[in-house]
């Protein structure tokens, strides 16, 4: 078995471990435009060897793990080299843009989009870490263009993973990804500006800070060269989101100013039901 991964870092290092782990005797390339990035991979055992886009055409598996702004390139051109039997699947957080990007391609039949929701705010070869996936849903789009037996190739490498398969179109994944993960994203980012801005002033927040900050804030330690070309291409869903946000801490705040704490007991109260909604995704899991 020959694997390529393009981007070698969290989400597609995490991907080839598994796919060692799973058949030792796969070989697995790296192919990233960060030479230290691919020397780096190459040291820790993420991959066995550097490769070109040349050498796709003996691939099984692809892997695209790129930003999803490169993506819009690298996927067509990948789709250009490939052999007949070769999958394809881009495992970036917008789908839309993706599937529309190589929707007239030839070889469009080869291509499984998908989206692992699964990670941590590292990023490079050495986020990569093995079981990533275990139990984590993966979102695929327009799995009816994708040929059936490249499909079963694809699906049963997911499932051998440990992930949940969820169907979806890309429009409805692109939507409901802007709440539970791009918003979440944006919150950690400006709750952390929030505290560096005030910190300027006052050098001891951070010795009052607990678990309770860290948890919150940790998603802003993540790429902003990842995420901002994910908001730019999910612009329109992402500020839907956030109207809605800015709207309920605005509310908030009104209560504050009222002094109306029986309401924000309330407000509270109704949302203590996310535990209820977590804890059947987690059994579910």
């Amino acid at each position: 078995m020959k694997v390529f991964v393009i981007g070698i870092g969290l989400i597609g290092g995490s991907m080839v471990l598994d796919i060692k782990t799973l058949h030792p005797e796969a070989k697995i390339y790296g192919i990233d435009n960060n030479e230290n990035h691919l020397r780096e991979a190459i040291a820790l055992g993420v991959v066995d060897a550097g490769a070109t886009f040349e050498d796709l055409k003996h691939a099984d598996f692809v892997i695209v793990s790129v930003p999803v702004d490169v993506a819009l390139t690298v996927l067509p051109k990948v789709l250009d080299v490939i052999g007949e039997n070769t999958i394809v699947f881009e495992v970036g957080s917008t789908k839309t843009p993706i599937c529309e990007a190589v929707a007239n391609h030839p070889k469009r039949r080869n291509f499984i989009a998908t989206h692992p929701i699964a990670g941590t705010e590292f990023s490079g070869p050495s986020a990569a870490i093995k079981g990533l996936f275990q139990g984590k849903t993966n979102i695929i789009c327009e799995v009816e263009k994708t040929t059936f037996k490249l499909q079963e190739k694809a699906l049963q490498l997911f499932t051998a993973m440990g992930m949940r398969i969820r169907y979806m179109d890309p429009k409805s994944h692109d939507k409901h990804i802007a709440y539970v993960s791009h918003l979440s994203h944006i919150s950690a980012f400006m709750l952390g500006k929030t505290v560096i801005n005030k910190e300027k002033d006052e050098q001891d927040i951070f010795d009052m800070a607990g678990s309770g900050f860290e948890s919150t804030v940790r998603l802003a330690k993540s790429s902003p060269a990842m995420w901002t070309p994910i908001f730019k291409q999910n612009r329109k869903q992402v500020v839907k989101t956030l109207d809605e946000y800015i709207s309920n801490l605005s509310k908030f705040k009104e209560l504050l100013e009222k002094e109306d704490y029986d309401a924000i007991y309330n407000e509270m109260q109704s949302v203590n039901k996310i535990k209820e909604i977590l804890n059947g995704i987690n059994i579910k899991k």
